[in-house]
Order: structure tokens, then C-alpha cells, then sequence
């Protein structure tokens, strides 16, 4: 009997310590701040947005696309699968603002260096001179490291229509040339939903550390739905 009785003392006393173990994880998981806004076309500046969906309140999300990267491989949605993602939009000849931004999504490519789950994509507003071979010597003396950021380059109309239909980020020119935009210095962070959950200046060094903290509240959210799926 005394046998019994110390082993089921050893059982709640493993018991207790498990307990603590899980609460103290799930407690971590939701001791966030508010979650974050899931951005629809009608939430954003209308300069960013085509005309066509500007009033649309729900259901958006990034569209499907295929592009060609510094290194000439065709890169699509499928490459992004279950990832969380900086998006943005510049070009390589530019001399006022890409040039800082590129410098800091290279900060946020060391942050995420190691992190399976986020990566990097930057669309080039310049196709017609953002050749594969100009971007891989743009990406060479930038230090973008192709497992997790790639510059891409492809059809303007489709370029364009990423930009102002799917991730809100340029305006149009106003010129009335086919395709033409100004690019702005939104980064833009999507989750894995390929849904819009941020907009950053990416010339901004503390709209940088928001935004690496915001990526850790969308690793946080997936944490929680595998715990809630766990019970379920």
C-alpha cells in the first residue's frame, strides 16, 4: 500500500510539473498584444489601389503570379506556401529611396536568416531594364541570399497588377502609359493566409523593429492555432 501511495505521488508530482510546463507555453503564446488587422482594399489609401476593387471590405488576398528571380528560376505562390512574407517594390537604377529600403530588408534578412517560416520578395517597378542578369549583380552586391529573398522581374502587367490589385503599394503615374507606377516605400508583411497584415516604411528604422515584432505576432498566432487544433 505505502508502495502505491509513492507511486502515485511521483504521478502527481510529474503530473504538476507538466501542468506548469503548458500553462506557462500557452500563456507566453497569448500574452500578445491585440492581434493585427487583416488590410482590405477599402482600408487603404486609394492612390495605392486599382479602381476596381477600392471599395472591396473582405475576402482579399494576394494573388497568384509567376515570376523570374535573380537567378532565372520562375518563382510562384508555390514558393511562399506557409510562409510569412516582406513584400516590396523597387528597382535596381533607383537613387533616392530603394536603396535604403534594400539596405533594410538586408537587416531583415539577417534576422530571419535562420527562421523557416518568413521570407523576402522584392518586385522590380522596371522589368524592361531589371533583367535576370541585372538583378543577380544587383543581388551579389547587396548580400541577398536566395533561400530567403528573391528579386523578381517579369511581365509589367503583371508586375503591375501585383502591385495595385494584390499588395495596394504604388501609384499610378498618371501619364496614361500602359502599366507605368511610382513605387513607394511600403513594405508590406503577409501571412500565411496570403493575406495583408502590415504596411511599413521601409526607409524607417523603427518601422523595421515594428515590423520584425509584428512577425514574431504572426508566428505567435500559428503557435496558438496548433495548440488549439492539438484539443480539437
Amino acid at each position: 500500500m505505502l508502495s502505491f501511495f509513492k507511486k502515485l505521488k511521483v504521478l502527481a508530482i510529474a503530473f504538476f510539473i507538466l501542468s506548469v510546463i503548458i500553462i506557462s507555453i500557452i500563456y507566453n503564446i497569448l500574452n500578445v498584444e491585440k492581434p493585427l488587422p487583416i488590410y482590405q482594399p477599402s482600408q487603404v489609401n486609394a492612390e495605392m489601389v486599382d479602381s476596381t476593387i477600392q471599395y472591396q471590405k473582405k475576402y482579399h488576398k494576394i494573388a497568384d503570379f509567376s515570376l523570374i528571380n535573380q537567378n532565372g528560376k520562375t518563382i510562384t505562390q508555390e514558393d511562399y506556401k506557409d510562409k510569412i512574407y516582406v513584400a516590396d517594390f523597387f528597382f535596381t537604377t533607383c537613387q533616392t529611396i530603394c536603396p535604403i529600403m534594400t539596405d533594410n530588408m538586408y537587416e531583415i534578412q539577417k534576422k530571419i536568416i535562420t527562421d523557416d517560416e518568413v521570407m523576402l520578395l522584392s518586385h522590380t517597378v522596371t522589368p524592361e531594364i531589371d533583367t535576370v542578369a541585372q538583378l543577380k549583380r544587383y543581388a551579389k552586391e547587396k548580400g541577398v541570399n536566395a533561400s530567403k529573398w528573391n528579386l523578381v522581374t517579369g511581365d509589367k502587367k503583371q508586375i503591375y497588377e501585383l502591385a495595385r490589385k494584390s499588395y495596394l503599394a504604388v501609384k499610378d503615374n498618371g501619364n496614361g502609359g500602359p502599366f507605368d507606377m511610382i513605387h513607394t516605400e511600403n513594405f508590406m508583411l503577409i501571412d500565411k493566409e496570403r493575406q495583408i497584415r502590415g504596411f511599413y516604411d521601409g526607409t524607417n528604422p523603427e518601422d523595421i523593429e515594428r515590423l520584425l515584432k509584428d512577425i514574431k505576432k504572426l508566428k505567435n498566432v500559428g503557435k496558438l492555432n496548433w495548440f488549439q487544433n492539438l484539443f480539437n
